[in-house]
Parts: structure tokens; C-alpha cells; sequence
């Protein structure tokens, strides 16, 4: 949370904003599916993004009754700054370990992936 204190975003609507600045246009359906959260609670989250100008809805060309939401350059630039910040203090956190230690973590982590 204190990476995105800067932007004054909550954890959810930095994920979605992530979400939809990597689609070309995302129902609000999809958005939820993607967050895990109650398709009401994308609504929410989608407002407040589209009320601080990261988002811009418009109809679903495909579908008149659906909605896609799409990244503003606002937003674009939003996101960009968050990840950057977000990959400083990743770089941090693990600088605080020795290069075996991260190596070991790497290793550790494929297990559990693969």
C-alpha cells in the first residue's frame, strides 16, 4: 500500500488498473473475473478510476448492453509509474538478501511453481 500512497490508489484499483491497461478493452464481467471480487464490486472499482480520468467507458460494440473499459494515457502513465515503484522496492526487499540466498529463493519458488 505505501507504493501506491503517491497515486492515492487502494490495492484493488491498482490491480485493476493493471488488468485493463493490459487488454485492448475489458468488460466490466471480465475485470471482476480477473480481480476475483462480486461483478458490483468492479462497478465500484471501475468508478473510481473513471472518476479520477485512468479509465474511459464506452459500449461493447460487440454487445450493446456491455460496457469496455479502456485505459486513459492518464492511466497508462499511472501504471507505468506504479510498476516502476513497485519494481524499486521489489529490488530492495531482495537486495537485502545475499546472491545465494536469492538464489536459493529462485530455486525455492520454481519448486513450488513447477
Amino acid at each position: 500500500m505505501a507504493a501506491l500512497a503517491p497515486w492515492d490508489l487502494s490495492p484493488h484499483q491498482a490491480r485493476a488498473l493493471r488488468v485493463v491497461c493490459g487488454r485492448d478493452g475489458v468488460r466490466l464481467s471480465e475485470l471482476a473475473e480477473a480481480l476475483r471480487i462480486a461483478p458490483r464490486s468492479a462497478t465500484e472499482v471501475a468508478d473510481g478510476l473513471q472518476e479520477r480520468g485512468l479509465v474511459e467507458r464506452s459500449p461493447d460494440p460487440a454487445d450493446r448492453r456491455a460496457v469496455v473499459l479502456t485505459p486513459t494515457p492518464a492511466g497508462r502513465q499511472v501504471q507505468q509509474e506504479v510498476d516502476a515503484a513497485r519494481g524499486a522496492d521489489a529490488h530492495e526487499l531482495f537486495a537485502r538478501l545475499s546472491a545465494d540466498d536469492r538464489a536459493e529463493l529462485a530455486r525455492l519458488l520454481r519448486l513450488l511453481t513447477d
